[in-house]
This record gives structure tokens, sequence and C-alpha cells, in this order.
């Protein structure tokens, strides 16, 4: 029955998800544009740096990066380990965005870590067209970033005062997704090997402990899955 919805009916249910995701991007997009602001650059080269390189986390980093000698194997190589999680969660939308075709490229491209998390834990309306809400979802979280890049770094410009501590934002979001998640998941198993995982990863390795954790949480989930499946 998807298609029983008009598409401002569609806009207005996806924009009620996104709320959460409003209210951090537009944190962390405003540190993002004054940083920006402060190595010299516009609000206009803010915003289209959000545009076409969507990354939240590495965009911070490359920061530091515009501000020194260009080392495009550095860039590249620091860009692989922080995105590296994508490839994960990338994977687990494969059945969600099957039968899509081409229609596909802009949910890909758009697939954050928030918009995963509400995608994959938000149960959409019966007779809604689902495509239309992951699309819209997508569309509204990417602009809320841009216009958060676009606005910090017209600030940054034109405000001097002390910002420090505003990219807290970006972790302040991710722990109440992952609240919203666990609360309104009926297994939170995951979040549990998730949360462990991530602990066992730091004592461990310290700061470096992004892609060991996602790792551990990758070979723990599959091998619960397939114990699952024999059991069953």
């Amino acid at each position: 029955m998807d298609g029983v919805y008009s598409n401002r009916a569609v806009l207005a249910f996806s924009f009620k998800t996104s709320l959460p995701v409003l209210a951090g991007y537009l944190g962390i997009g405003l540190g993002f544009g004054i940083l920006m602001a402060e190595q010299g650059y516009n609000c206009w080269w803010a915003a289209l740096f959000s545009l076409i390189a969507y990354g939240g986390t590495i965009q911070y980093l490359c920061i530091a990066l515009l501000s020194s000698a260009y080392n495009p194997g550095e860039a590249f190589l620091l860009s692989l380990l922080v995105n590296f999680r994508h490839i994960f969660y990338g994977i687990t939308m494969a059945d969600r965005y099957k039968g899509y075709g081409l229609k596909k490229i802009p949910l890909i491209f758009g697939l954050s870590d928030e918009t995963f998390s509400l995608v994959s834990s938000v149960e959409v309306p019966e007779g809604m067209d689902r495509y239309r809400f992951y699309l819209f979802l997508t569309i509204l979280n990417h602009s809320y970033w841009i216009i958060g890049s676009f606005l910090g770094a017209l600030i940054g410009a034109s405000v001097p005062i002390d910002y420090t501590g505003v990219e807290f934002a970006l972790t302040a979001l991710f722990v109440v997704l992952f609240m919203e998640q666990i609360r309104n998941s009926s297994n939170i198993l995951p979040g549990i090997i998730g949360l462990g995982s991530a602990l066992i990863c730091l004592l461990v390795f310290g700061d470096n402990m992004i892609i060991p954790s996602m790792a551990l949480i990758a070979l723990i989930l599959l091998a619960w899955r397939r114990y699952d499946v024999h059991r069953h």
C-alpha cells in the first residue's frame, strides 16, 4: 500500500523524525563553520565543503589539513581510517535500499551515522512510501549540516566570542540517538555488545579504538547471528 501518503505528509513525518538531528547538526555545523572561519574561509566555502564532503568528524579533521602543506596520501589515509565504520552500517542498509536502482544513490551518499540510526529504528507508518521517507529524511539531515556550517562560518567571521567546546555537540548527539534506539528497541543486546566492545577497545587501544571496536562489534554480532540461525 505504499503511496497512500502525500509528499507533504511524508515530508512532515520525516521532519518530525529528524528533529533530534536538527538540534545536533546545527550545533555541530556551527562549530565546523566557526573553525573554517578561523582558518580564513568564508561561509560559502564552509557550506560547499559540507555539501560535497558530507563527513562530520572527518570535516573537522580536514580543517587541520587545509592549514598545512597538502599531502594527498595523508588525507586519503585519514579519511579511510575515520570513515571506516561506514562500511559496517552501510552493509546493513542493503536490504532496506534494495530494489531502488539508481534512485538509491542519494540515499547512499547522504547516509550518515545519525541518518542510519533513524532509518534503522523508526517505524514507518503503514501505507507510507518508504523510499520517499528515506529520501526526505536524508535530504533534511544533510541540509541541517550545510545550514549549520554556513551560519557557523558567518558568525565566526563577525562575532569575536570564545567558542571552545562547541564541537562536543557531536558526542551529545550520538548519546541521544543511542538512547532513543535503546528505548524503542525490544532487544537491547546489540547495544550492550556495542558498549562493551567499545569499552574493551578503549582500555586496550586508547585513542586508536575506533577501527578495533567496530571490527569487534561486527565479529560478535556475526557470530551471534550465526548461532541464532543454527539454534532455530
